[in-house]
């Protein structure tokens, strides 16, 4: 890891980065196409945090586990943002939903920038690179049929997409490890599940 030049710009703190999103939004609506492109970079980044929050509510984490797999896939192979069928992309979102979403995100986000923000920055290429391919084994883990075993690999997707998010080498390498924790306890309780079911059916 490097540490970011002395006189490189300040990086923009990702809710400040949502009320100007908000602030270049048309009148009416937007699409999701539209949000993607004017996110720029960050593209990647909003889209697991929320994939990652919408995964802790019980009974959608294996079809989150599966759209998450898109984007992670797209990092891997470097792409500048995520790449929606079009049918998707056109979605249109009204513009007084959107700003109440950003109105309940924000407060929290600028609670958590205060912990979390650039240093240690690393190569960004080589960091999607390694942050998409962690996601979707990540992703996986999401669709194992155990209840409540997905609420830890979430928080880690969370936790990591935050730090990608804010360029945070420190909490990245936090993330990158709780990761390696939660695909070894999902492992365990995957084949501590199978081994109770070859149990039963030798009863």
């Amino acid at each position: 890891m490097r540490f970011a030049p002395s006189d490189s710009p300040p990086r923009e703190p990702t809710s400040e980065v949502l009320e100007q999103l908000l602030q270049g939004a048309g009148e009416d609506d937007v699409s999701l196409g539209w949000l993607v492109d004017n996110l720029r970079e960050r593209s990647f980044g909003i889209v697991m945090l929320i994939m990652g929050l919408v995964a802790l509510i019980p009974g959608v984490s294996g079809v989150i586990g599966i759209l998450l797999m898109i984007p992670a896939l797209q990092m891997i192979l470097a792409r500048k943002g995520p790449v929606f069928p079009g049918f998707i992309a056109r979605r249109r979102i009204p513009k007084k939903k959107l700003a109440r979403l950003i109105a309940r995100i924000n407060p929290v986000l600028r609670r958590i920038e205060r912990v979390v923000r650039p240093r240690w920055t690393t190569p960004f290429e080589m960091t999607k690179r390694a942050v998409g391919l962690v996601v979707l084994l990540l992703a996986a883990t999401l669709l194992a049929p155990i209840p409540f075993s997905q609420i830890i690999p979430a928080l880690v997707i969370v936790l990591l997409s935050f730090a990608y998010l804010e360029e945070d080498g420190i909490w990245l390498c936090v993330a990158l490890a709780a990761a390696l924790v939660s695909l070894g306890i999902v492992a365990a309780m995957v084949w501590a599940a199978t081994r109770g079911i070859d149990f039963l059916e030798r009863l």
